[in-house]
């Protein structure tokens, strides 16, 4: 596939580094065979260049010495400059043949002078301690050396030559690069083989046999840039159109030689909404500037289209209550836009699939299978070839996007996936997953995965209904777990998410 081909060797990024920590600088050694330079950092204000060689050592000097894999940025503030680096990964698997990494270990380099700063700004220093060390927990981080891994497969396929022969940073989908603006003071020094790209979602990946065949499914989650923060901290859309907690997730199949890709987003509401966090268990839903709500939605939904092609809103909250007046205004605002290429479909989740019969999903699946179907899903035969693109999108909400939208999501991607194999005649056109016990058991704990992941990143928990998801039925055990989870999120929404929003 075009789309696998190895960047320009010379934008090649170091992938292991020696670092060293003397008095007055860092020293980055390559210690991957890719240049003879050394990046130099001044601990006193940040200040990089290019050095060949290391500053003399002596047993008084004694610098520390240890190995990191990448630079993720620079945070510039009053008080200093705070240099992020990977000191630990794990390879997660491969998308499309290059290997992927799973951050495990950050640390912040911070490039201040302590002894001569003023008592405000040693004050603030310590101040933004605390959201330092938060950024150093931040969880989700995924990065590749070698693939742009911002952009979808059928995305990827589709661009030239010449823009797989720039820098990775250059080639990456600004919605979703984490770390775009700490990029930047790398990017004004001309650091390219520093300038690593990283992604925060989640990377998911089982094998499973089929009959004499080999399934491979990978599940990436992408999380936008745009309007990100917490739960509760961050609803609705901005002016702009940026939704909270969007979320691209792609699903990849590859069996016989063919490889297929399926995507789907999730994100809340499209037009200004919020909650005010004030102790109560739910607080209050406000709409806010009501009669902006058509044109920002309207902005959000041509944003998807130039991105997707046609969009299918998929809207799963309720209709009475306080999240009935948000379907409302989500109805009446999108109803200028639709089209035959903008749809919209309620489906009362709640009133009827209650909190255990999450099988009535089959009835959403009969009111979108013609848009499925006619939309289709990318897919390249054994020679690398596309024989077939997906030519739009389904967009699913509820209130957090969390937990009602992955049971939903992946009730999607499960009918995808089987259309993908019985086309490539892994399965026999009647079959189903279900058909296959050992595969359909890991291809559920894939996508309870994959939405634990992405709840734990914006609401602090597992996903809720995750134990429908994981293992096909509702129990005791997953509602008790549902009750714990609840009330984790509410303590986190009032007592932890500000420092969180804040790091955001």
């Amino acid at each position: 596939m075009d789309a696998a081909k190895d960047p320009n060797p010379s934008c090649k990024l170091h992938t292991r580094l020696r670092l060293w920590e003397f008095a007055d600088r860092y020293i980055f050694e390559p210690i991957d065979g890719l240049a003879d330079l050394y990046l130099s950092v001044s601990r006193a204000g940040g200040s990089m260049n290019l050095v060949e060689e290391l500053p003399p050592r002596s047993p008084s000097t004694n610098p520390k010495v240890q190995t990191v894999y990448g630079v993720i940025g620079v945070l510039k503030l009053a008080v200093g400059s705070y240099f992020f680096v990977v000191t630990d990964r794990d390879c997660v698997g491969s998308y499309l043949g290059h290997a992927i990494f799973k951050v495990t270990g950050l640390k912040v380099l911070r490039c201040n002078d302590s002894l001569n700063t003023s008592f405000e700004q040693k004050k603030m220093e310590s101040e933004i301690s605390e959201l330092l060390d938060a950024a150093e927990k931040t969880m989700g981080l995924y990065f590749s050396y070698d693939i742009n891994l911002t952009l979808n497969s059928q995305r990827l396929y589709d661009v030239d030559d010449e823009f797989k022969s720039r820098p990775l940073w250059r080639q990456a989908e600004p919605r979703f690069l984490w770390n775009s603006y700490l990029l930047e003071p790398l990017i004004e020094n001309k650091l390219d083989q520093y300038l690593l790209p990283v992604i925060q979602g989640s990377f998911q990946n089982i094998q499973a046999e089929v009959g004499s065949e080999k399934v491979n499914v990978t599940l990436i989650a992408r999380r936008c840039t745009g309007r990100i923060g917490t739960r509760m901290w961050r609803r609705g859309a901005d002016p702009e159109g940026y939704a909270a907690n969007f979320v691209e997730s792609e699903q990849i199949m590859q069996s016989k030689g063919y490889t297929a890709s399926y995507v789907q987003v999730r994100g809340s509401m499209p037009f200004l909404w919020e909650q005010i966090v004030d102790l109560t268990y739910k607080p209050s839903f406000d709409l806010v500037r009501q009669e902006e709500a058509p044109s920002v939605l309207e902005r959000h939904f041509k944003d998807l289209q130039k991105k997707y092609g046609a969009v299918l809103a998929v809207d799963l909250v309720n209709t009475q209550g306080g999240e009935g007046r948000l379907h409302e205004r989500y109805a009446k605002s999108i109803e200028p836009i639709l089209s035959e290429d903008v749809r919209y479909v309620h489906f009362d989740f709640h009133r009827i699939c209650g909190h255990v019969h999450f099988e009535r999903l089959s009835q959403l699946y009969e009111q979108i299978e013609d848009y499925l179907k006619k939309h289709k899903y990318f897919l390249l035969n054994e020679k690398g070839e596309k024989i077939q693109e997906q030519l739009g999108v389904v967009r699913n909400n509820c209130i957090d996007c969390l937990d009602r939208t992955n049971v939903t999501q992946s009730m999607i991607a499960r009918r995808i996936l089987e259309s993908q194999l019985q086309q490539i005649e892994v399965f026999g056109v009647n079959d189903t997953i279900t058909k296959y016990p050992a595969f359909d058991a890991s291809y559920k704990v894939l996508w309870a995965n994959h939405g634990d992941a992405i709840s734990i990143q914006y609401s602090g928990t597992p996903a809720l209904k995750g134990d429908f998801v994981r293992y096909g039925k509702r129990s005791a055990r997953g509602i008790l777990n549902d009750l714990q989870y609840s009330l984790a999120r509410y303590y986190l929404n009032n007592f932890a998410d500000g420092t969180k929003q804040v790091c955001s």
